[in-house]
């Protein structure tokens, strides 16, 4: 009979409830009998011993808080009785660690081969608005175009945001950056830029940022300067739905997919089925010499030791230490509790304080060498694992990873959401229940790993997925018709 209690790691002085455990309950484990004090939420944590008055608390084998009060064996552990024990910024040091990163064989997925090396594994049209002011009109041409597609042209999709003008500093040059980034993304073989003509982000000023093009891939439009703004943009998709027609699939290296690592909404199941899938998945693609990229920088957090010490170098230990005081800084610039987290859907289901919350997402990135730490709107150059600076906003970072190179972004979730970003984004619920309520979110479930799969099995049927997924199969918010996109706001707007 399968249990309804998990001890994550020998050392936890705590159990997660895989189902409710009934107050008067008894559970055993190791050579410990205990009973449960009061009714134990499914996905909350139970103490095992008695935990005294700041004492520490243990789950994944670490600390993830103090006690705020005397906890008694049995007893429900959660904001209650729990607070976090993290500081400010911190001084590390590099304390490596082994890691075995393996070599298997090489698997092939159907991609599209871009003339410059690339490799997308959608072949859609994308307008990409310079400013705000301009949104409508994208979206307008957007939809008209999608009446005329043609050959493996799959859609023309519209990215409105509110920025690129009214912005100062780095705040303007990172939305220059991920407009960039996006114009440059292999998903899309062809490309409207759409300005109007007196923002600060201009197509002129931005042209620099994008870089050499190919002139039958990308195309501009100032609305500013032509007649009628919807005829030429009409023109301008059906050049680029015309010359982006003739790709077609043929089989790729999985070695070329950079696949993004993010979670959202997540319980008290996440840290236990979806991230540690999440994170045997990298490493079978890593192991293919294929690319991950980690974020949500704040969600690290307490966690960040085991990332810094799987750093294959000192310098890379030295990029990762700014990354995390960097962010920390940012948050202590403006006035802001740096651990101002969880939130009041994470703390339903399960999670009790930003160190739970870290070390449950930090194991997405799975157990392969540290090799690249990127900035903001920086696109990936180095195989394996990678870590990116972003918030923890889902859009946010979804969409940072998209504009790092990410083809594909595996979004891990305890709570659902019907999201997506500028690339396909696969949901993997932690438990079933989710999988099985919102069937139109959910497109893989993680939860079956607490009731009878296996996680190489399980991990394995996930890259399969991806696989399918890098291949053309679309990905519930792909067939709802949704596609998002949101920059990091940071500074001051005129």
């Amino acid at each position: 009979m399968m249990k309804n209690y998990m001890q994550i790691h020998e050392k936890d002085n705590v159990v997660v409830a895989i189902q409710e455990i009934a107050a008067g309950e008894t559970i055993e484990t190791g050579n410990l009998q205990v009973t449960a004090k009061e009714t134990i939420p499914a996905g909350h944590k139970m103490a095992l011993c008695d935990i005294s008055a700041g004492g520490d608390v243990i789950k994944y084998g670490c600390r993830i808080g103090q006690a705020k009060e005397e906890i008694k064996a049995g007893g429900w552990v959660h904001t209650h009785n729990l607070k976090t024990a993290l500081g400010e910024l911190l001084t590390y040091e590099y304390a490596p660690v082994e890691t075995e990163e393996k070599e298997l064989p090489d698997a092939s997925f159907m991609g599209y081969m871009r003339p410059d090396g690339k490799v997308g594994v959608r072949n859609e049209i994308w307008i990409i608005p310079t400013v705000g002011c301009v949104n409508n009109v994208a979206q307008a041409l957007a939809k008209a175009a999608n009446n005329r597609l043609q050959g493996t042209v799959e859609e023309v999709i519209a990215f409105p945001h509110p920025y690129g003008c009214s912005q100062m500093g780095d705040d303007q040059e990172h939305t220059r950056t991920i407009l960039a980034d996006l114009i440059n993304h292999p998903n899309a073989g062809g490309v409207l830029v759409l300005g109007l003509g007196c923002e600060n982000s201009n197509i002129d000023v931005l042209k620099p940022y994008i870089g050499e093009v190919d002139e039958k891939r990308v195309k501009f439009l100032v609305c500013q300067e032509t007649e009628d703004e919807m005829e030429a943009g009409g023109q301008l998709l059906d050049e680029l739905i015309a010359q982006a027609s003739s790709y077609e699939r043929e089989p790729v290296s999985v070695s070329k997919l950079i696949i993004g690592l993010k979670c959202g909404g997540s319980d008290g199941f996440s840290g236990i089925t979806a991230n540690p899938l999440v994170g045997k998945f990298s490493d079978l693609l890593i192991s293919r010499k294929g690319t991950a990229i980690l974020t949500e920088v704040p969600e690290m957090f307490g966690a960040e030791t085991l990332l810094m010490n799987r750093c294959e170098n000192r310098e890379v230990f030295e990029q990762t230490v700014r990354l995390i005081n960097d962010f920390k800084q940012y948050f202590m610039d403006n006035h802001q509790t740096i651990y101002e987290n969880p939130s009041p859907g994470n703390k339903k289901g399960g999670i009790s304080t930003l160190e739970d919350k870290s070390l449950g997402c930090t194991q997405k990135s799975g157990s392969a060498p540290v090799r690249g730490v990127l900035s903001y709107g920086q696109r990936v150059e180095k195989t394996g694992l990678n870590l990116l600076s972003a918030p923890g906003n889902d859009l946010v970072a979804s969409t940072a990873l998209a504009a790092s190179g990410a083809q594909i972004v595996l979004f891990t979730t305890g709570r659902g959401t019907p999201f997506a970003s500028p690339v396909p984004t696969v949901k993997i619920s932690s438990n079933s229940a989710l999988a099985g309520k919102k069937k139109n979110w959910i497109d893989f479930n993680a939860g079956v790993l607490v009731e009878d799969q296996e996680m190489e099995e399980t991990a394995q049927k996930l890259f399969d997925y991806v696989v399918a997924v890098a291949s053309g199969k679309k990905v519930c918010s792909e067939e709802a018709g949704f596609h998002d996109m949101a920059i990091f706001k940071q500074g001051v707007t005129l």
